[in-house]
């Protein structure tokens, strides 16, 4: 089976110990760019079909601190855009949801 894909660094340890054959690589750092937008899709998307959320919601965060340490990122600063986006714009707890806009 073919996957492309970019996977935890303990699965080929893993996939060796259940003595599966595979092939991989390390990727440079524009493949590793282009892999973490697609994981982090992917992960989303995984989230939405509602099964294992802690899991998947995990995942997510994994491929989060992954992309702020590639990108040279603090936790903290992405936090302090967090919060004043909250302060400025709000956040999601009232479940508004916006049926139609007029855009003049």
């Amino acid at each position: 089976m073919k996957y492309n894909k970019l996977i935890r660094d303990k699965i080929p340890e893993i996939l060796n110990n259940k003595g599966i054959d595979f092939s991989s690589h390390v990727a440079d750092d524009i493949e590793y760019w282009e892999k973490l937008k697609f994981k982090i899709v992917e992960e989303a998307a995984e989230v939405a079909e509602d099964n294992k959320i802690k899991e998947e919601l995990a995942d997510i965060l994994e491929v989060i601190y992954a992309i702020l340490d590639h990108k040279n990122i603090t936790f903290e600063s992405i936090e302090e855009v967090r919060l004043k986006k909250k302060r400025d714009r709000g956040g999601f707890a009232k479940k508004i949801i916006l049926d139609e806009a007029d855009e003049d």
